[in-house]
């Protein structure tokens, strides 16, 4: 995620949707959504041929919101529950439930910080 905070745009998008307020699909808006579907995996072609219509684009957002939150839930309830388990001493029940995540999760942010989790899952405890 660059330092301009897209994420935070994107779903100040999300936000006028749930308000009922339209979109404005113009230049920024679509870069944003380009942008963004790249960091949540969304193909470029998925992503350019949702912005093609005013309802496709809101599919887009919301699309790309769920990914955010559900990865983001997802990752901390993982990180918190192989924590607890590694502190049990089980290492393999640590490391299975970051595998777990690794095996649905698409966003690559999320991605990569349960396989940083899962890299010293095998660490010992200080």
């Amino acid at each position: 995620m660059d330092e301009t905070h897209d994420w935070d745009r994107l779903l100040d998008l999300y936000a006028r949707l749930e308000r009922n307020e339209q979109l404005p699909l113009d230049p920024n808006v679509r870069d944003l959504c380009r942008r963004v579907a790249r960091e949540v995996a969304v193909g470029d072609d998925d992503a350019e041929s949702a912005l093609r219509t005013p309802s496709g684009a809101e599919s887009l957002v919301r699309e790309m919101r769920h990914r955010i939150f559900e990865g983001s839930r997802r990752l901390s309830r993982a990180l918190v529950d192989s924590a607890r388990r590694k502190k049990a001493g089980d290492v393999a029940g640590a490391r299975a439930v970051l595998e777990g995540v690794l095996a649905v999760e698409v966003v690559p942010l999320y991605r990569e910080q349960a396989e940083t989790a899962l890299s010293y899952v095998d660490d010992p405890e200080d």
